[in-house]
Parts: structure tokens; sequence; C-alpha cells
């Protein structure tokens, strides 16, 4: 019989601070066999990290740890993690069990090369001279499938990719040969043709080692494509565990079908998403114990609300927005960077926008998508002149947005409005949420008085969710989806006309994603909008567009009808973007798992 090579039993982590505690993991109880790869999924605060952390030995020292964390190592007898020293733990670390961390570029140290910080790894694990420990950094690479390794070695982090960085990450954390890898989020800040590779390229590497993942994600769609058994987190405790097929064909708990079907389907045609509170929901007891009280997948599947769209509603949509003179018009725009290229430092240039035209009519989506470095988000920056053009014209409403003086660009720009990607970033730290959002009601002097100002925020923050009670509060107070939708309510205050949707989604949970995605279609509805909706994900473009364009390296791919794109793409590129998208279809999950070992425990 196979014991497991990672036995966690009735785990359980508090967090102290200011007398106020935290309960972050609940008698969490799992294990993982030796060359399985168990996906740990939930939403933010479900308690993923923490469990990977605790099994780490990271955690801080205001945690409060109960339970018992075995791991047996090859060819010894089983050990309670939570048993050993700091030193004994640091024998454990890094060399028998390894972790990729979410953010790659953090992980790494700006100053030294790539190659300097894989030698070092391998030197801290095992006794090698620094010509043989080179040596292996550079056979690491390889296996890694990393280009140019010997190159490589020499670069620092700032010159890689997202995706070469997390290869790099990848090589380091293989360094000392481990029985137990941890993915934390490996690739939720990565392109979806890029996150396909590392997953591919993670499989390829458990199966020539016969090494153990837990893998922990909040993607459904990750799940299906790497997953052997899949433990559901929410609020610190375990919902439910099972093999990965059984849980897609026949999950048993609310939460688990909520996050099932939270996220968009290419192939379906809704007016609005489900979320995880149409499956459930929450009560608390007259002993204040929560209870989740479940609500039958009948009734949410008749629910109007998710009602599909027939193809020719689609068409007549989109046949009247195209009869509409265009609300905004890009003819040849053009954006270089000036760089210096070969030995001698000769000045070239680099197109970031390459020659792009296209119209956007009024109260349409119009999906913008295309992998990192395309120039999306440099052609929403062009567009909003916050950062000038090279050449070509932008026309808004008949006018020339590269003509108009400061004060007429200042009128402009309360009507062309954006919303960042990073939502915490996008606001003052030190500034309450009610000064957010009445400041640029005073910039451009809407609303009258100072109370009319703030009941305008407060009315804003109740349409996108949030109580107005909120105002008095601090942007780090809140969730990552309650500030982006802050920051939506904050676009509001100048009444725009059109917003710019940068990557707004893409650092949020499917769920949460589901109900930004649900809140922007309304506001559209709502208050007559047009959107540019920049994504990485071709899936969710699809199911907030009216149009799809695709860019690559600058210039335009295609631009069509969303389903049109989608279903018939003329361009290999964008076949490429479509195979990249994890379709969690139940047929490729059994092919996939008919090809696996059985494991016993």
């Amino acid at each position: 019989m196979t014991s497991p090579i990672l036995d966690i039993r009735h785990l359980s982590v508090a967090f102290t601070q200011d007398d106020r505690t935290v309960q972050a993991v609940r008698e969490i109880s799992l294990n993982v066999m030796p060359g399985e790869t168990v996906c740990v999924v939930g939403e933010s605060g479900s308690g993923k990290s923490v469990t990977s952390l605790a099994t780490m030995g990271l955690l801080a020292t205001s945690a409060t740890v109960q339970g018992e964390i075995w791991f047996k190592a090859a060819d010894r007898a089983p050990v309670n993690l939570f048993s050993l020293t700091p030193d004994q733990r640091r024998a454990y670390r890094g060399g028998q069990i390894a972790m990729i961390f979410q953010e790659p570029m953090s992980s790494l140290n700006p100053v030294y090369t790539c190659g300097n910080q894989v030698i070092e790894a391998i030197r801290l694990h095992a006794d090698l001279s620094q010509e043989a420990a080179y040596g292996q950094a550079i056979d690491l690479f390889r296996e890694v499938q990393l280009p140019d390794p010997e190159g490589m070695m020499e670069r620092y982090p700032h010159q890689l990719s997202g995706g070469q960085i997390q290869r790099v990450m990848i090589a380091m954390s293989l360094s000392g040969n481990p029985a137990l890898l941890i993915a934390d989020e490996p690739t939720t800040a990565l392109d979806v043709t890029i996150q396909a590779t590392i997953l591919e390229l993670l499989r390829e590497i458990r199966d020539r080692r016969n090494m153990a993942i837990l893998f922990i994600t909040h993607d459904m769609g990750v799940v299906s494509e790497i997953a052997d058994r899949v433990v559901v987190l929410y609020r610190g405790r375990v919902m439910e565990i099972a093999p990965v097929y059984d849980l897609f064909a026949h999950a048993q708990h609310p939460y688990t079908l909520g996050l099932l079907n939270c996220r968009p389907r290419p192939e379906q045609h809704i007016r609005r998403l489900p979320t995880v509170s149409d499956f459930m929901q929450i009560s608390t007891d007259a002993e204040g114990q929560e209870q989740l009280i479940s609500q039958p997948l009948s009734v949410v599947s008749e629910n109007p609300r998710f009602a599909p769209i027939s193809l020719e509603d689609e068409r007549r949509r989109s046949q009247q927005l195209l009869q509409q003179a265009p609300l905004l018009s890009v003819s040849h725009l053009t954006k270089s960077y000036p760089i210096r290229t070969g030995f001698l430092g000769r000045k070239s240039s680099f197109n970031a926008v390459d020659d792009v035209s296209f119209e956007v009519y009024p109260g349409e989506t119009l999906g913008l998508v295309g992998e990192s470095g395309c120039g999306k988000s440099t052609l929403s920056r062009v567009l909003l002149r916050l950062i000038e053009p090279t050449s070509g014209e932008v026309k808004f409403d008949g006018k020339s947005v590269f003509q108009l003086g400061n004060a007429e660009l200042r009128q402009l720009r309360q009507e062309m409005q954006i919303v960042f990607q990073n939502p915490y970033g996008s606001m003052d730290p030190r500034q309450t949420i009610g000064s957010a959002l009445v400041e640029p009601m005073v910039i451009h002097n809407i609303g009258g008085s100072t109370e009319q100002r703030r009941q305008k925020a407060i009315a804003l923050l109740e349409r996108v969710g949030l109580d107005g009670s909120v105002m008095n509060r601090m942007p780090h107070e809140f969730s990552g989806g309650q500030q982006q939708r802050i920051c939506i309510a904050r676009t509001l205050t100048c009444n725009p006309r059109f917003i710019i949707c940068d990557e707004s989604v893409s650092a949020l949970d499917v769920s949460v994603q589901a109900q930004v995605l649900n809140l922007l279609k309304d506001l559209q509805q709502d208050f007559g909008l047009t959107y540019i909706f920049i994504s990485h994900d071709l899936s969710v473009v699809k199911f907030v567009s009216d149009r799809i364009m695709v860019m690559n390296q600058g210039k335009i791919e295609e631009i069509g009808a969303a389903e049109t794109v989608y279903n018939h793409p003329t361009r290999d590129y964008t076949r490429q973007l479509i195979h990249a998208i994890p379709d969690a279809k139940l047929e490729d999950i059994r092919a996939r798992q008919s090809l696996r070992p059985t494991l016993v425990e």
C-alpha cells in the first residue's frame, strides 16, 4: 500500500492582532499521494495560502497553529513537521518540499542574475562546486524549456517576460529535487497562452520525476487541466473532496456548484453569470454560528435572469449598434518608443501601437484581447491622451482628441474614463472612500453643494452593491472585488459616456469576477455607457462584448462580431488564444485522467 507523502490532519490556524482573533483555517484534513496533483480551490480568504504556508513553516509569528502535518520523505519514516526545530525544518524546506509563489517577480532578487540565484539554491542543498552547480542550473533551465539557457543565466529578472520568470522559479524549486512541490497560484498573473504552457510543463515534470504537487488556485478551469483530486475550501473549512472528474460531473456542495458555474464559458449565450450567492446563502443561528442554506440547481438554472440569448437577438443588437455614427474613431494610430540596439547602441524605434484603425459605436462593448506586450494598455492610454501618440488621429464624438487645449481636454476626460487593473493602486491609501468619490465632482464642478455631491457618492456606492456607510473607511479595509466596485463608482461620478476597462477583472476571484461583469453590463444598460473592455482572457471578453478586436505585436489581427471571431477565427493567432482557454469539458478531463497511474492509499 502506498502511503501519503503529505498528510494534513485537523489543521487550524488563527491570527491575533489588536485583541482580535481571525480563524483562517478550521480543522482542515487532506493528503497528497506520491506523483499526485491535489488542487486546493476556493476564493480569496478561504485558507488556501495559509495552509500552504503552514506546510512550509512560513507562517507569521502571530499565528496560532493546531493539528499535525505529516511528511514522508523517500526511504524515511513519516515525520510531523510541527515537531521539528527551526534548523530541522530548514532541512526539508526548499529541498524535500519546495514552493512556487504567485508573483514570480517579487520572489527573485532584482540585483542578481537569474543564474546566480538558481546556483545559490542548488549549493544550499547540495555540496557542489560553483562549476558543478552552474552546469546543473543550465540543465534545470533546459528542463523547464527556457530558450537559450546559457544566455538566461546572465540575465536579470526584469529582462525576462512573466512566463520566463515563472520558469526560472520552477527551475529554482526543482534545484533540491523535491518530493513535494507546492504551487500557490502560479499562473494567475499570466496570459492564457503562457498559462497553458506552464500547466503542461508542470504535468511533464510531475510525471518525469514522480513528484507530488499541491496546487492552489481559484480557477476551476485550471483545476480541470491539472488536478487528480480536488479539495474545495470555503472560509477555512473543507466543503468537498473528490477526484477531478467526479467533482466536475457530480459536484455535491452548493459552493462547488457556484465556482463551477460562475466562470464564463465561450459556448454559452447568457445575459448574466450566476454567482456563488445564487447557489447558497449564509445565515446565523441563535448561537452566532454560520449556517449554509443550499439553493437547488434547478432553481438557479430556471431563473429567468440566466436565460440564454438567441443568436438572432445578438445579430439584431449588433446591426442596430453599427447603424449609428461612431462615438470613437481611430485612424492609423501609432505609438513608438526609441530604443538602442546592437553593440554600438544604434538608435532605433519600437512600435507599441502600429498603424491601428477601428471604430466604437454608442452603447457598444468592444472587447480588446491579446497577450501581454501586444499593445492593449498602450492603446488605451493614447486614446485618453495619458500618453501622446507618434502619429494618427482619434476622434471622440466628431472632435479630434489630439487637437484639444487643456481646458477642452479636461472636459473630454469627464466623458472618457478608465478603470485600471489594480484597484488598490488606483486609489490614494490615505484618502477615505468618500473623499475619493467626491474629489472628481469637485474638479469637474459636478453636483453643486458639498451635501449634494456626498449624496451622489452614496447613491453610486449603493448602485455598485456597497453600503453608503463605507464613506469614511479607507481603501485597505476592502477586498479586491469591493475596491474595484469603488473604482467603478468613482468613474461614474463624472457622468461619462465612454469607459475603458483595462484588465479590470483579471486579478479577481472567478466568483467576484462574475459579479463585476454583471455589474458592468447593468451599468451599461442603466447609464447608456460605451466600453472598450481589455483582457487577455478570450472567454471573459466574449461574454461581455458585442465585437472583439484581437491585437498582436501592436497590430490588429482581426475584428468582428464576438460570436464570429470565436467560432470562425481567420487568424492563427486568434486560434491559439482560443485553444489556450481551459474549457473544463468532461470528455477532456476523462481523457487526461485515463492516462494517469492509479494512486493507491
